[in-house]
């Protein structure tokens, strides 16, 4: 699988006259070699180029790591006290480069390491190559989605501890360290991204930071939360009720389930991407709250919990089998508290599949 993306983006270095991609994005790093790290300041990339076998550079103590994902082609290793990109101008140097540009991601690309390359092949210019890896991306094959498909299911588990764990007394930070250690339990070493136990008021921050608040009754507890497994994102919210609450937050939460289930009807093959955020826009829109909806429907998911496609009212693309996002409608109103629903959905021949289980019937929390 690894050898196929390789030498799909071999003969698109070729159709566009390359000398060479450099990647050093984290998911793209993964998605090419198998091999997922954080570099921190250190230099860990990889240079593909069109006719030469790609080589990967990471600091010694990395190489023993990479060799164990089943990476069989070069790497240049590096200690501490030495300079890489000397290590590599060496190596280049052996090679015979055919092309006139460099390919780079270029939302990640820093001025440093731009300076460094053009040191390494004067006179070459930039092409972003972003596109072109992110639409790889976008269609997950069979044995991607197996992945995903366990991912979402450790995410339904991180909302069941959490809804398990709600009681007077406890604050949010309580709630989300029995989450995080019961995932832990379960061999999950890293979160998709920071996990959100948000109550109250603190629930109508879409983004909000969780705190040492205490759960109180009568309030909204919002859980978003996922996964990295084998190298893929899980991304889940659900919004549950602690203790009785008020009419007005049953028609909050109600109107959200609303919009996420009918959005969802029209996940199959050939619906506008854009046409799901305004489905649930209009629903949200309709019943009063359309000002307290700032986001877009969704966004894909992968080896990035945010990737494409963006479900926004503006995208044109149409959904295709393999493509896997997010479906999560929203409603924050502030000093009444916020509600989100969200689920992974995968686009099938048939129709779609919620990767992602958990109920999402309103449950009060007694």
């Amino acid at each position: 699988m690894l050898d196929h993306r390789l030498q799909t983006l071999q003969t698109w270095l070729k159709n566009e006259d390359v000398a060479y991609a450099f990647i050093q994005g984290k998911a793209n790093l993964f998605y090419l070699t198998g091999f997922r790290c954080e570099p921190h300041e250190r230099l860990v990339s990889l240079f593909v180029f069109q006719n030469e076998e790609p080589i990967l550079i990471c600091p010694n103590m990395e190489k023993e790591l990479v060799r164990q994902t089943g990476w069989k082609y070069h790497i240049i290793g590096y200690s501490d006290h030495e300079n890489p990109w000397e290590l590599i101008s060496h190596y280049l140097a052996s090679l015979k480069i055919e092309g006139s540009t460099i390919a780079i991601e270029k939302s990640l690309l820093s001025v440093a390491r731009a300076e460094q390359l053009r040191e390494l092949s004067k006179g070459a210019g930039f092409i972003c190559c972003e596109t072109k890896l992110m639409n790889l991306r976008l269609i997950k094959n069979d044995e991607e989605i197996a992945i995903l498909r366990e991912a979402a299911k450790l995410a339904d588990y991180g909302v069941e501890v959490g809804v398990h764990a709600l009681s007077t007394g406890r604050t949010e930070m309580d709630v989300l360290a029995m989450i995080e250690y019961e995932l832990k339990k379960k061999g999950i070493a890293e979160m998709s991204f920071g996990t959100l136990v948000l109550s109250g008021e603190q629930s109508a921050n879409p983004h909000g930071k969780p705190s040492m608040k205490h759960l109180q009754e009568g309030e909204f507890v919002l859980f978003d939360l996922g996964v990295v497994l084998e190298g893929y994102c899980s991304d889940i919210t659900r919004t549950v009720a602690f203790g009785q609450i008020t009419e007005e937050q049953q028609n909050i939460y109600n109107t959200v389930l609303h919009a996420q289930t009918e959005t969802l009807k029209l996940c199959q093959v050939g619906t506008t991407l854009g046409d799901l955020d305004r489905k649930a826009r209009s629903i949200i829109t309709e019943a009063g709250y359309g000002s307290y909806f700032p986001h877009r429907i969704g966004h894909g998911l992968g080896t990035e919990v945010h990737e494409l496609p963006s479900l926004n009212e503006t995208n044109n693309d149409q959904l295709q089998v393999g493509m896997t996002f997010t479906i999560e409608p929203g409603i924050y109103v502030p000093k009444t508290g916020g509600v989100r629903i969200e689920d992974d959905v995968l686009i099938t021949a048939d129709g779609y599949e919620c990767l992602t289980q958990y109920p999402k019937d309103l449950q009060v929390i007694k």
